[in-house]
């Protein structure tokens, strides 16, 4: 049986080598729902038009929720003729209920019908990502009480800077996070415009009502060029764009995370249930969650490639190319909602190792840069500063002692303007405690911060309507 998107101008039958290269139904029937959806509302507008009766849309209606039903319960065949869920959904239609169900297709084409359907799944799995960022923020923010007196190394170039405290960190990954939920909510609205009734390219002369359609499917507004519609793929990449940035933000932190947690470091122990062992060295517990999270985040990133490269070159409007664009669109989107559901367990369960990080972190002369911005207080010029307190260090490592342990008279040899009240200074506690800017790890910073992100995450759960 050929596919009935063959009219009667064929002279023969589809050979059975493009049937198996052609087809999308191996992919493509996730969109089922969508698919449903779709034509029930476009059924409706049909029938408000005066295009079918009322008597033809409540068949079809009831017939796609029917098929909808079996295909949710694993009873719908599966016929590879039938090339994609949208010719095997209408097909059972009009096998059905004969040609009530052929009218379905009337000022439709496949092009505004699998674009509708992949705008509304791309839209729901959007809110589902932005749903998971969301417990993830949660995730770092109930950490930063709990860890409100750890201080930790900054690094800069894998060597320790400055000291921090742990919230600061933790708020880190909630701004970056929030940049990522920001670029959701501004990818949905061009997600969000109904291109259903711009049928194959050029419209339709019958009258149909796009704004009806776009109202029943909760889309923001309709596209307006029907060429363009028809070839428009830029939702798909901008959306394969965000992900791809949520992966490098989740590669970056697993990265950070499994350096923490070797011995070398020993920051951090993440629960047990997320790691595995090893064939033959029974000590190990590795973090094969973080590595796998990190190695992941490449095939999120070879995807946004793959949609780039598959539409550089086509002219307008819709070629078949196109059905190309959803086997890494859906891949995108299953990736990241798994490695979100496991970074926030992880999150939420992993342990800082305190004594062993308070046992190190006078180590590394964190508290340099406040010796030198001491100086500057003083009078002393940047530079001047930077330098004597460059010589200063060098000191105290020949001597294999902390700043704060170093004699007066040594730092007064480089910095004359040097006494007995640098010592408030010296020290990673005092060194956190001398901060003061917007934005830094100023312990009232910090504390500002968490407050404000507590606000701004609890309204998250009354967001206005989109």
């Amino acid at each position: 049986m050929d596919s009935p998107s063959r009219s009667g101008v064929f002279q023969a039958s589809t050979d059975a080598r493009l049937e198996s290269f052609a087809e999308s139904i191996s992919f493509d029937r996730r969109l089922y729902h969508q698919d449903i959806r779709g034509s029930i509302a476009h059924a409706s507008m049909l029938q408000s038009v005066g295009l079918i009766s009322a008597q033809d849309f409540t068949q079809i209606r009831d017939t796609l929720k029917e098929i909808e039903s079996e295909i949710d319960a694993g009873q719908f065949p599966i016929r590879l003729e039938l090339e994609d869920i949208h010719m095997h959904i209408e097909s059972v239609l009009i096998e059905r209920i004969g040609d009530v169900g052929r009218k379905l297709h009337t000022a439709r084409s496949r092009n505004d019908q699998v674009s509708t359907d992949t705008r509304i799944w791309v839209r729901e799995a959007l809110d589902r990502t932005d749903a998971l960022l969301l417990q993830l923020q949660r995730a770092f923010l109930g950490r930063c009480e709990r860890d409100l007196d750890v201080i930790l190394p900054a690094y800069t170039h894998l060597q320790r800077a400055q000291p921090v405290l742990a919230p600061h960190y933790w708020l880190a990954y909630i701004e970056k996070f929030q940049r990522d939920r920001e670029r959701i909510t501004d990818c949905r609205v061009r997600v969000n415009q109904s291109p259903l009734g711009i049928a194959a390219v050029a419209g339709t002369t019958l009258p149909i009502d796009r704004e009806q359609t776009a109202s029943a499917l909760d889309f923001q507004g309709i596209t307006a060029n029907s060429l363009d519609t028809s070839s428009d793929r830029d939702f798909i990449q901008e959306s394969a764009f965000v992900l791809a940035m949520i992966a490098s933000h989740l590669s970056g932190w697993a990265e950070e995370w499994i350096l923490w947690s070797t011995v070398e470091f020993n920051f951090i122990k993440m629960p047990h249930q997320f790691c595995t062992g090893s064939s033959i060295m029974p000590q190990k517990v590795n973090p094969d969650t973080l590595e796998l999270t990190r190695g992941k985040s490449a095939r999120v990133m070879g995807n946004l490639q793959t949609l780039m490269l598959l539409v550089k070159n086509l002219p307008l409007a819709y070629n078949r190319d196109l059905q190309e664009d959803k086997p890494p669109l859906f891949d995108s989107f299953d990736t990241v909602t798994a490695m979100l559901e496991l970074a926030i367990p992880i999150v939420a369960g992993s342990e800082l190792q305190r004594d062993a990080i308070a046992a190190r972190i006078e180590e590394g002369y964190l508290d340099a840069t406040t010796l030198m911005e001491w100086l500057i207080r003083k009078g002393v010029p940047q530079r001047t500063a930077h330098h004597a307190v460059g010589a200063i260090v060098g000191e105290a490592m020949k001597q294999r002692i902390p700043l704060a342990e170093l004699p007066i008279q040594t730092m007064q040899r480089h910095a004359e303007q040097i006494d007995e009240s640098i010592r408030e200074v010296l020290g990673t506690q005092n060194a956190v405690a001398a901060f003061s800017s917007y934005g830094s790890t100023a312990p009232h910073q910090v504390h500002d911060q968490i407050r404000r992100w507590n606000e701004r995450l609890d309204d998250a759960d009354h967001p206005e309507p989109r």
